[in-house]
């Protein structure tokens, strides 16, 4: 009975380990417009991201909405320590990202071989809040800086 009941206790810890060293970012977020800090002659009325992971390599996809209605939608593909190629039409031809720690990332938007603009990314230490402050090209359009905050789905 002993040997039943640590081989389950050792499953148990097993099978959950990969759900407590999951990335934070992993899920749906959606843009608060309220909290977030916007670039000069920036009008976003919305926003989503959604951040999946497999084997590390971390698919992004968003969206954006201007207050005319106008919505641009991307997808990014990034990896710890890797320049990764993105789409064509995207805001930087590759992203060369680094995992600062479990719930910070920072990146490197190169366009045309050239350091374009940087993103840091936060997840807050209950999970409920995703910052990102950018410099440099943004997804809406134009330049500049701002910081966008996002609450989990």
């Amino acid at each position: 009975m002993k040997k039943l009941l640590a081989f389950v206790l050792l499953a148990s810890v097993v099978l959950a380990t990969p759900a407590f060293a999951a990335d934070p970012v992993v899920g749906t977020w959606k843009l608060n417009v309220a909290k977030s800090k916007l670039a000069a002659g920036s009008a976003l009325s919305a926003g989503s991201r959604t951040y999946r992971e497999s084997n590390g390599t971390y698919t992004l996809k968003q969206s954006v909405t201007t207050a005319d209605g106008k919505t641009t939608s991307s997808t990014a593909k990034y990896r710890d320590g890797v320049e990764v190629k993105q789409p064509a039409g995207s805001v930087a031809d590759s992203v060369i990202a680094k995992k600062v720690d479990a719930a910070t990332w920072d990146f490197d938007l190169k366009k045309d071989g050239k350091v374009a603009g940087h993103v840091h990314r936060t997840v807050s230490a209950d999970g409920n809040t995703l910052t990102i402050q950018q410099s440099g090209a943004r997804l809406g359009g134009g330049k500049g800086e701002e910081t966008l905050v996002f609450d989990r789905q």
